[in-house]
């Protein structure tokens, strides 16, 4: 069973190599706008999943968008439930074994897939992937349900990159939203984890 620990936030490392830095603003401005004893308070109701990993690193496995802004947001210590010890594996056999629990996943901005070696070594090194805020916002709108399907989102980010363009302005991307709407509500994406029926009127 999961154990919750408080961490501080400079000792996480990521198993990804994106994130979405629309959805990174938006948590960072969310935890700017808490006092502190509100920041640890929505951080203890929202821990983080996370493995020890050699050298004492805990490597967190989801919520990497609320690890980034809370290390924007200079919050000091945050709430993870530990969900593995894998501190005494070597280096060389970490990120297989990690790979094979699901908890890594080293797929870049272009959606291919990347050696372990590109996962980046801290939270503020993570490279943007609009695609990322874009499947996020989405969700949240209620264009598919999140389930515990391991990366579920990367796998609506990259169903939505070949098909919605991304402009450079928050308005561009309020568009591109609407756009993505109703395409994961059509039969295209029918096989993508959360897909949610459309209704019939």
């Amino acid at each position: 069973m999961a154990k919750l620990h408080e961490v501080e936030i400079h000792r996480l490392r990521p198993t990804q190599i994106t994130v979405g830095m629309i959805e990174v603003h938006d948590k960072r401005d969310k935890l700017e706008s808490l006092k502190k004893h509100e920041q640890k308070a929505f951080l203890f109701d929202h821990p983080i999943p996370a493995v020890w990993g050699p050298d004492g690193k805990l490597y967190i496995t989801d919520h990497h968008h609320l690890g980034r802004a809370a290390s924007e947001a200079g919050v000091d210590t945050g709430f993870f439930l530990v969900e593995d010890d894998f501190s005494k594996v070597p280096i060389a056999q970490f990120w297989p074994k990690m790979s094979a629990a699901r908890w890594a996943h080293p797929i870049d901005q272009h959606g291919q897939l990347q050696p372990f070696e590109a996962i980046p070594d801290h939270l503020e090194k993570l490279i943007d992937d609009p695609y990322r805020s874009l499947a996020g916002y989405v969700r949240d709108a209620g264009g598919y349900d999140k389930t515990p399907t391991a990366f579920g989102e990367f796998q609506w980010a990259d169903f939505f990159r070949p098909r919605v363009t991304i402009g450079p302005t928050r308005a561009d991307f309020l568009s591109a939203v609407a756009a993505a709407l109703k395409l994961a509500a059509s039969p295209e994406a029918a096989q993508l984890p959360g897909y949610k029926q459309p209704s019939k009127t």
